[in-house]
């Protein structure tokens, strides 16, 4: 970038290129910097000192109980393990709920099942109180595949 200078005569001067760094751009992003500094500086250091008690207690280790319901091909309900009759199952999900509220229910049914069968025990646990129910599946074998 070449300046030059107007003297009466109406000629260029040949004294050159001056090779000075313009630094108002310079201070103008320091400045402005600088405010923003000074205006968030005090906002990250804002901090409430408060007195925590001390404990030396250990966590306590949760096992929430779960209950597995499995259904077979030929519709027999499983509960964890025993067979056990629709008409009862009512009662069991009542008593269960009862005496320990966040027990996870599991429904595990084959892939012949009737959903008439597992419709029922939904129902009955429906209106039973069981705050969790799942159902139990396992991954596919097959790889699908993509478009």
């Amino acid at each position: 970038m070449a300046f030059g200078s107007f003297d009466s005569s109406g000629s260029k001067s040949t004294s050159g290129t001056v090779s000075e760094i313009n630094m108002v751009p310079l201070i103008d992003v320091m400045l402005v910097l600088l405010v923003i500094f000074i205006i968030t500086a005090p906002l990250l250091a804002h901090s409430i000192k408060i007195d925590v008690p001390q404990v030396s207690a250990e966590a306590v280790a949760e096992n929430p109980k779960s209950v597995d319901i499995a259904v077979d091909d030929k519709g027999i309900i499983h509960v964890n393990g025993s067979i056990m009759e629709i008409e009862n199952l009512k009662e069991f999900f009542v008593n269960t709920a009862k005496a320990e509220p966040e027990t996870d229910f599991r429904i595990r049914a084959d892939i012949d099942a009737r959903y008439e069968v597992i419709a029922q025990i939904m129902a009955a646990a429906k209106g039973s109180g069981v705050k969790k129910l799942g159902f139990i599946t396992s991954p596919s074998t097959q790889e699908s595949a993509k478009p």
